[in-house]
């Protein structure tokens, strides 16, 4: 049965990851950037209160990628979004089920976010970091592990969101999911656009990739110079001693549907691409996201498309999938609840014969929380292999106090190891293990040293700044 709470208490920081390599996707060149936390203080109805955590990296130019944007400027709409929610939350005086806080709230998100211009996806974001804090209290206070309780659902997760969806879907599809949970996640290697491609710290290079079999190739736009720096990632990979699979993401780089049938062609008539080709399992997310909502794929269906930047509301995967797309990315900073229903709907659409899929999409989940807690997401809704290379970007644990790292290796040593001193990801043949994520909460034993945290910046609204000026 599901628990219901009251808030006590949303506290929100930040802290700074400085990057071990520039990353550039699209049109963004990163080398640091900021991670917010997010702690939460609940009070559970016959249980007494709990606290929980959440952590996610605040990426400028990719929830909003207006070009006219400082890059900065992107990165305060996400503390904005932040606050806004927590203002939503902290607003519903009443008893609720986690998810009913989340659905009670998402709207009015929206609304205000709107009225200081701050795009759907970026709105999300702060509902988002609060709900998955406030689910790993609920399972600290009822003494559960993120998979037994969400097959309970404990958050008690319904169809008020997606009217497409029967009431008992969701509850049937997580005792589902919890049986097949999965013991291993496959890393896959993200190639950034600045990223060397041959030789010694390569994409071949296992030092480098970790020992992948799968790779992600973000893409720029342009299918004479994305074509030929593929067949250069292909030639690489196939000095590969194992077989490999690749996904391409363009990051909505493709301006439209000519641009991306050029690049479709080349896939298929160039001989120097079948490295690339015939391992090809996904395009994610090629035209902006405007664009993809205006066009439907026509022919090109016949490819594997999926969206993700694209993925702004409970009702993009329904939209998308009559556009001819066939999947969607989960992350957990577009919102935990909204890919365990895409989750649903993909595996109801495909017990009827599609072949949809869900993915896992995010590259930025840092060490300890964040990527705990996603990878737990994708565990238990059936991601085989995520896009997981905050271990590549990042230098470990990166500034976070020593003890606080080695309080997690500690707590989940099969994921985490100790390199001569600093505390990184454990990488297992090319996967993350599970095990230990079924620790009491959500997939984490440890919170982070609140007392070394900054307090999450305020940024001023938009609208507000521009009536100063």
């Amino acid at each position: 049965m599901p628990l219901r709470l009251t808030l006590r208490d949303i506290a929100l920081f930040e802290r700074p990851v400085h990057f071990a390599r520039p990353f550039r996707f699209g049109v963004v060149a990163m080398s640091e950037a900021a991670q917010a936390f997010v702690r939460v203080e609940i009070e559970v109805e016959s249980r007494g209160c709990t606290v929980g955590a959440s952590a996610e990296l605040l990426v400028p130019r990719w929830f909003d990628k207006r070009p006219y944007l400082a890059p900065e400027a992107t990165v305060d709409e996400l503390r904005r979004s932040l606050a806004i929610a927590r203002e939503l939350y902290l607003g519903q005086s009443r008893m609720r089920t986690a998810f009913s806080f989340h659905a009670a709230s998402i709207k009015a998100q929206y609304e205000a976010c709107a009225k200081e211009d701050i795009p759907p996806l970026a709105a999300a974001f702060g509902p988002a970091e609060i709900d998955k804090a406030i689910l790993d209290a609920l399972l600290r206070a009822a003494s559960l592990n993120f998979f037994d309780a969400m097959a309970q659902n404990i958050a008690g997760i319904d169809a008020s969101l997606s009217p497409d969806l029967g009431e008992d879907d969701v509850a049937q599809f997580l005792v589902l999911a919890n049986h097949h949970r999965l013991e291993r996640v496959a890393i896959r290697h993200t190639v950034g656009l600045d990223d060397k491609v041959e030789g010694p710290g390569g994409v071949a290079d296992v030092h480098e990739n970790s020992g992948a079999r799968y790779f992600k190739l973000k893409l720029g736009g342009d299918p004479d110079g994305d074509g030929a720096r593929l067949v250069r990632i292909g030639h690489e990979l196939e000095t590969l001693p194992y077989d490999y699979r690749v996904t391409l993401d363009a990051n909505e780089q493709y301006a439209d549907l000519a641009a991306l049938g050029a690049l479709v062609d080349r896939l298929d008539r160039d001989d120097a691409l079948k490295p690339i080709n015939s391992r090809l399992l996904y395009i994610e997310q090629p035209m902006p996201r405007d664009v993809t909502r205006q066009t439907p794929l026509g022919l090109l269906g016949r490819r594997d498309f999926i969206i993700d930047e694209a993925d702004d509301s409970y009702d993009s995967l329904l939209a998308a999938r009559v556009l001819g797309y066939r999947g969607i990315s989960s992350k957990s900073c577009k919102g935990l609840y909204k890919s365990i229903i895409n989750a649903t709907r993909i595996a109801r659409w495909n017990m009827d014969g599609a072949e949809c899929s869900i993915t896992g999409e995010d590259l930025t989940c840092q060490a300890g929380l964040a990527v705990q807690q996603d990878l737990a997401l994708g565990a238990l809704i059936g991601v085989t292999h995520a896009e997981r290379n905050g271990h590549h970007y990042v230098d470990g644990f990166a500034g976070t106090p020593p003890d606080e790292a080695q309080a997690f290796l500690a707590a989940h040593p099969d994921l985490y190891r100790n390199d001569g001193g600093t505390i990184r990801l454990a990488i297992h043949d090319g996967d993350l293990l599970t095990g230990s994520l079924s620790a009491n909460g959500f997939a984490t034993s440890v919170h982070p040293d609140w007392s070394a945290l900054s307090p999450l910046r305020a940024a001023k609204p938009t609208i507000l700044q521009e009536q100063m000026i």
